[in-house]
């Protein structure tokens, strides 16, 4: 599949109502780049997101939503077919703080996936992914694939049939 395919089909998923996140949206939340594998999301700088009014320092909640969001990107980029997703495990290591009046980056590589789970690593930037402000590993459980019913989620089947 190409880029542009992908970044089509990302963006057609997303037009639907129930796709997409409100809190994406409130946080302004922006898809920069797709790939195979490999998201970059962007959210911009607001004061109104810091987290210390003084130092206009964004609140560390803006650089985990990020992260998750890319991870969450980046799973659907190495996947098939849209499944639903939810993340398992998060862990980020903080390396330092966001910069004031910068807005975050974050890229994410869903470098595996199994029938079941998917891992994925990324770092949170400003400018440079080799500057990074954290960065995460990830794991996200596929909930339900494309046509399961919701009679085959509640018994816990993937696919139709399947348990």
């Amino acid at each position: 599949m190409t880029e542009q395919t992908l970044m089509e089909r990302i963006v057609k998923f997303r037009s639907k109502p129930e796709n997409q996140s409100p809190h994406a949206q409130f946080l302004g939340l922006q898809i920069v780049d797709i790939e195979p594998q490999r998201a970059v999301i962007k959210i911009p700088y607001s004061k109104d997101m810091a987290g210390n009014a003084s130092t206009g320092i964004l609140h560390g909640g803006l650089v985990t939503t990020a992260l998750d969001s890319a991870s969450g990107l980046a799973v659907f980029a190495a996947l098939d077919e849209f499944m639903t997703i939810a993340t398992l495990d998060l862990r980020i290591d903080y390396l330092k703080p966001a910069t004031p009046d910068k807005a975050i980056f974050a890229w994410a590589h869903c470098y595996k996936t199994t029938r079941n789970v998917c891992f994925v690593r990324g770092v949170a930037y400003h400018e440079d992914r080799d500057d990074p402000i954290a960065n995460c590993t990830a794991t996200f459980m596929v909930t339900a694939r494309a046509g399961a019913t919701a009679e085959d989620r509640l018994a816990g089947r993937n696919t139709e049939g399947e348990v």
